[in-house]
């Protein structure tokens, strides 16, 4: 993205993402990016030395459980419709020689 918000263009951004957008639109967005860039710009020269890096703003571990089979499948059930299986595969003609 550019600097100004004259260097946005707005058209070319619209086309690209398959939109289309009156001259008001395209002023609001035009404004909203700036606005956004803007704000990424401010934020890029916060003094983050010494800052460690997070993967989450939350300090909280995943509540893991114990991974147990609780249902058994029926594998003749669903497979007595299948043209054709072996030892619970199903069997299917070759693509690829």
């Amino acid at each position: 993205m550019q600097d100004s918000d004259n260097d946005l263009d707005i058209s070319h951004l619209a086309r690209l993402a398959q939109l289309a957008l009156d001259e008001d639109a395209a002023n609001a967005a035009r404004s909203q990016l700036s606005n956004i860039i803007n704000m990424i710009d401010d934020m890029q020269k916060v003094d983050t030395e010494g800052v460690e890096p997070m993967a989450h703003p939350l300090d909280a571990t995943a509540r893991l459980r114990r991974d147990e089979v609780t249902e058994r499948v029926d594998v003749e059930h669903f497979q007595d419709g299948a043209p054709d299986t072996a030892d619970g595969y199903y069997l299917v003609p070759r693509v690829v020689e």
